[in-house]
């Protein structure tokens, strides 16, 4: 089975599409999905259908959805496991497994489990794992001072996504909060592919990125830094001070507070530096993770 949630929804068996269009069960198959290979509880499923109202027969039209679902896979597993016509008719859709066969059914793809049901991948891919193995890498990379690792590895995680986390799915309460805990890690991940592209001095390239991203994010201080940055090495000091006016403004007006001393170590630096100061070869990788420090002592040079 092949997942994606990193965008559109996309769940294949042998792929075959198993994801159904009607929106509560296409809510319990993204929820399942992006758990694939755990259990997750019938309590967490109804309340991502139901945000803690329930119905009273909540358990039996939960039973309903996963049925649909089976049938789904069901129908992708007749399909995509028929490599020639047979002569003997096979076992059906949900039959059991018995056949000498060795083919999965739609049981053994969604199980039922004491307290909830398991979607078991069968070693198919997820977007979801695979991205946090590359952004694993691109961090370890960028720990061992590898910025061209980091950027490679980290802009490959990121490449997996298509859109928001379950773009076209309703989402409740659970989803809701894994879509969260996603972008999260999503932004995490581009705010390290953007200071390892810095460290490789590659501060034009990032300007257009880091101009919408701090559109979106107008109370990201390491964003922001890494904007500052980019602008000043690009001959555009003014811009770069404006930048960091344009977040203590949203930071007091929003929040109530001032940037940050290390916001205003940079602001200094860059206030101070002539514009054609170079850029700085690649520091230690631990300064890497603190970009805003990092530019303080870059900015001046």
């Amino acid at each position: 089975m092949d997942i994606d949630v990193l965008g559109a929804l996309d769940v294949r068996e042998n792929g075959v599409s198993v994801a159904p269009t009607a929106p509560k069960p296409r809510q319990v198959l993204a929820l399942l999905a992006v758990h694939a290979d755990r259990v997750v509880p019938v309590a967490s499923l109804i309340e991502e259908l139901w945000s803690g109202r329930p119905p009273r027969s909540a358990r039996t039209t939960l039973q309903t959805y996963v049925l649909q679902l089976r049938e789904l896979i069901g129908a992708a597993l007749a399909r995509g496991t028929d490599p020639a016509p047979s002569t003997a008719p096979g076992p059906g859709p949900g039959s059991g497994s018995g056949s000498g066969s060795g083919r999965r059914t739609a049981k053994d793809v969604l199980v039922t489990l004491p307290g909830g049901y398991l979607l078991a991948a069968g070693g198919g891919t997820s977007d979801v794992r695979e991205f946090g193995r590359l952004a694993g890498l691109g961090y370890r990379a960028m720990d061992a001072g590898d910025f061209q690792g980091a950027s490679r590895n980290l802009g490959a995680a990121l490449d997996l996504w298509s859109g928001s986390a379950f773009a076209d799915v309703q989402t409740g309460a659970q989803l809701a909060m894994e879509a969260r805990r996603l972008d999260e890690s999503r932004l995490c991940a581009l705010d390290q592919r953007i200071e390892a592209d810095l460290q490789l001095g590659r501060h034009r390239e990032v300007l257009a990125e880091l101009t919408v991203l701090t559109s979106r994010y107008r109370s990201h201080e390491n964003l922001h830094a890494q904007f500052m940055i980019a602008l000043h090495r690009s001959g555009r000091r003014g811009e770069a001070l404006n930048a960091y006016t344009h977040l203590r403004t949203t930071l007091g007006r929003d929040l109530g507070l001032e940037p940050s001393p290390r916001l205003r170590r940079l602001q200094h630096a860059i206030l101070m530096a002539a514009p054609e100061t170079a850029p700085a070869r690649p520091r230690a990788a631990r300064a890497a993770h603190q970009p805003g420090a990092a530019a303080v002592q870059t900015a001046g040079r």
